[in-house]
């Protein structure tokens, strides 16, 4: 499909976009962001999973998924509404599904065996199987391929040692996409295999990595002889790097799209702070460099639909260069960080508490030293944003590689 296609296509979905806001007026949690401010962890989930039960039973929890594996079908134009809608109603994100409703399944439904898809996709929709992603490493987080889990065939089993870091939500998951060299002696982007680990399975050790937010929402997970069964292999032995590009690839697109809609919701806020009587009288968008910043913020958000939208467009068409994902997670982290800094200013002392906000993270809870401080891990998380202009220089411009110190070119 064109653009003008999908734009066509949007205007004809006005009846469905009004039955998303009358849903949305009926089904929203009332007060959900304070209702949830120092909730303990085991509150957060079950909040969580309420609400992912609320949008399952509204056909709206996996609109991306085939209709075959319980999904909505929905097309791509009835999804960027959906999204949209969701966000201008600044609607919980369903933080702790995220690898559960896009990695897994992207996963399993190219690569998996029919019955990994039946006994693992299923379940999934019932919100009582949490997925998270074990991929990172101390030492092999920006540089992935340098992965040091090994796995060894053992029969029927694989035995796994090593360690993961990083992991969102693997304090509360079941289940884990696990990545383990099973061939040392090959180069470093082949001997990968790809697993899923049962994380009750004996020998797995989970811990929480405590943020500048106070909150736990990555961890550290320790596999010592963990006995993974050969059925939980997925594709084939030595091949995880190519089905590793699946599970990343499902993080482009219509999440990047929610993402700003979001911004734009933040930005709505801190205009809202702006226009505020200030203690001395007056307002702050009275200040002429105060309203200069604020257009600055605004702009650089309308550039970033702009941006997604061209790429939700070479996504359609099949073009593109394949660094337009790398561009947007810089240029969306960096704008992140600047929105949530001015809003920090604007705010003044009353801002510079950190609310005990939103277990699990997020970066649009309105609670502006906790967002602020979250943003920086946006420039890191999804692949760091330095490895991100590294990309876009060798594969977009054509850059050489910059040789490592005592490596002749």
């Amino acid at each position: 499909m064109t653009r003008s296609g999908v734009l066509d296509e949007l205007k004809s979905l006005a009846p469905l976009r009004q039955q998303l806001r009358e849903w949305l007026q009926h089904n929203l949690p009332a007060d959900w962001k304070q209702r949830m401010l120092g909730a303990s962890e085991a509150e957060y989930v079950e909040f969580q999973k309420s609400w992912f039960r609320i949008l399952r039973d509204g056909g709206y929890v996996a609109p991306h998924w085939p209709v075959k594996w319980g999904g909505a079908g929905f097309s791509f134009a009835e999804q960027i509404v959906l999204y949209e809608e969701l966000a201008r109603a600044g609607a919980p994100r369903l933080i702790i599904y995220f690898i559960s409703l896009h990695h897994t399944p992207a996963t399993l439904l190219e690569w998996g065996t029919p019955e990994q898809r039946q006994r693992y996709l299923p379940a999934i929709l019932t919100g009582e199987e949490i997925w998270c992603q074990g991929f990172s490493e101390p030492n092999a987080g920006s540089d992935l391929a340098s992965l040091r889990t090994r796995a060894e065939r053992n029969g029927d089993h694989y035995v796994v040692n090593g360690q993961k870091t990083w992991s969102s939500s693997a304090q509360v998951a079941r289940y884990c996409l696990l990545l383990a060299r099973t061939d040392p002696a090959a180069p470093k982007h082949q001997g990968i295999s790809y697993f899923i680990l049962d994380l009750n399975s004996p020998g797995v050790t989970r811990r929480p990595i405590k943020m500048l937010t106070g909150g736990a929402h990555f961890n550290e997970i320790f596999l010592d002889n963990v006995r993974i069964p050969a059925e939980n292999l997925v594709g084939k032995e030595n091949d995880g790097w190519a089905v590793a590009q699946s599970t990343l690839a499902s993080e482009r697109g219509l999440t990047a799209l929610e993402f700003a809609e979001r911004m734009r919701t933040g930005f709505q806020l801190l205009l809202a702070d702006a226009k505020a009587p200030a203690p001395w009288g007056g307002r702050l968008i009275d200040d002429a460099e105060i309203r200069r910043r604020l257009i600055d913020i605004h702009t650089r958000i309308e550039t970033l639909r702009i941006l997604i939208n061209n790429l939700l467009t070479q996504v359609l068409k099949g073009t593109g260069s394949g660094v337009e994902p790398s561009i947007i997670k810089v240029y969306h982290s960096e704008l992140l960080r600047d929105l949530t800094g001015l809003a920090v200013e604007i705010g003044g002392v009353a801002a510079q508490y950190v609310q005990s906000a939103l277990m699990g993270g997020g970066y649009e809870t309105g609670y502006w030293m906790h967002d602020y401080l979250y943003s920086w891990a946006c420039t890191i998380a999804g692949g760091s944003n330095e490895i991100q202009r590294n990309i876009i220089a060798e594969k977009g411009l054509g850059l050489p590689r910059e040789p490592r110190a005592g490596v002749g070119r």
